[in-house]
């Protein structure tokens, strides 16, 4: 009978352990950063491509647009106003964190280089691109890049303000976005231009340019206050996003109150008109019915007439309408 082969002994915690380790274990660096690839490097317009993606969050919302006056290094210089926003196309990435969509291939408003831009709707933000030649479309340098001057968020978002009567009737609500950032780069940054955002449920954020005045020195930082409006009658869950230089740097969120005034006003509306228009409706009627005979005008009393036998009774009072004549002896 073959001698049994003895194991060395390993304690539970330990082997529990090796088990983690192994079942975690997988390349280096696969979820450093989201990536994405294309099908084709070139395509001309009319045509598609296939967007790939991994690294990004599990079941996280995506959009893909192709944007001009960009390249991977510095992403889209000119935010999402330089995108094919119409032909965009949105996908749901797996519970492994990829994705595989076709995007069909458009001029983008500005000349290239152009690329496939990749952002996440919710969530933490997240984005990548991949270099594209659209075929046919015009190309032209990129703006001269800030030698050296780059900004960071120090300190968390917050927004300022609160809603008065009239956000309570349906006026747009207003907050003053309030971030505090620093410069880690080299060379001074003035007068820089952020982009501000507003993002409701799973719609994408609507970037808005606003310029801040003043310089910001290498090394120092500074107070931003930038104004931020929604619409008339906004209401629910809203995030105020910020972005510079194509990075975004911040997200807060902003939740806004139902405009009750105007629920209230469309209610006394709906009571008071149809009860105006019911008391009027009723007076017209009553106004334009022919009336009934009862309610005829009486005809006016006759006053009876004395009887012959008592007016010839009285002596002042002759039968024939002639005064008496009065006996003298």
């Amino acid at each position: 009978m073959p001698s049994a082969v003895r194991l060395p002994y390993v304690s539970l915690p330990v082997l529990l352990a090796l088990l983690l380790a192994l079942a975690g274990a997988g390349p280096v660096g696969a979820a450093d950063r989201p990536l994405v690839g294309l099908s084709k490097a070139q395509a001309g317009t009319g045509g598609s491509v296939t967007v790939s993606g991994s690294g990004w969050r599990p079941r996280a919302l995506l959009t893909l647009l192709v944007c001009g006056q960009a390249e991977p290094r510095r992403g889209v210089t000119g935010g999402t106003n330089s995108c094919a926003n119409a032909d965009g196309r949105a996908v749901t990435t797996g519970a492994d964190g990829r994705f595989r969509r076709e995007l069909p291939v458009v001029e983008p408003p500005v000349p290239c280089p152009c690329v496939v831009h990749v952002a996440t709707v919710t969530g933490a933000a997240a984005e990548a691109d991949a270099a594209l030649q659209v075929a046919g479309h015009a190309v032209e340098p990129l703006p001269a890049e800030a030698a050296g001057g780059r900004l960071s968020l120090l300190a968390d978002t917050r927004l300022r303000g609160s809603s008065g009567l009239l956000t309570w009737f349906g006026s747009p609500p207003a907050r003053t976005l309030v971030v505090t950032v620093g410069n880690v780069g080299t060379s001074p940054v003035r007068n820089p231009i952020f982009q501000v955002g507003t993002s409701h449920g799973v719609y994408a954020p609507q970037w808005q340019d606003q310029r801040w005045r003043g310089t910001i020195r290498p090394g120092g930082e500074a107070r931003i206050e930038l104004p931020v409006e929604l619409g008339a009658g906004a209401h629910g869950d809203y995030t105020v996003s910020l972005k510079y230089g194509g990075k975004v740097l911040a997200e807060h969120p902003w939740g806004v109150d139902r405009p009750w005034g105007v629920t209230l006003f469309w209610v006394l509306v709906l009571l008071v008109v149809p009860a105006v228009l019911v008391r009027g409706g009723l007076a017209v009627i009553d106004h334009a019915r022919p009336r009934r005979p009862g309610h005829a005008a009486r005809p006016a009393r006759r006053l009876p007439l004395p009887a012959p036998g008592r007016a010839a009774a009285k002596p002042w009072v002759a039968p024939d309408g002639d005064p008496p004549r009065s006996t003298r002896t």
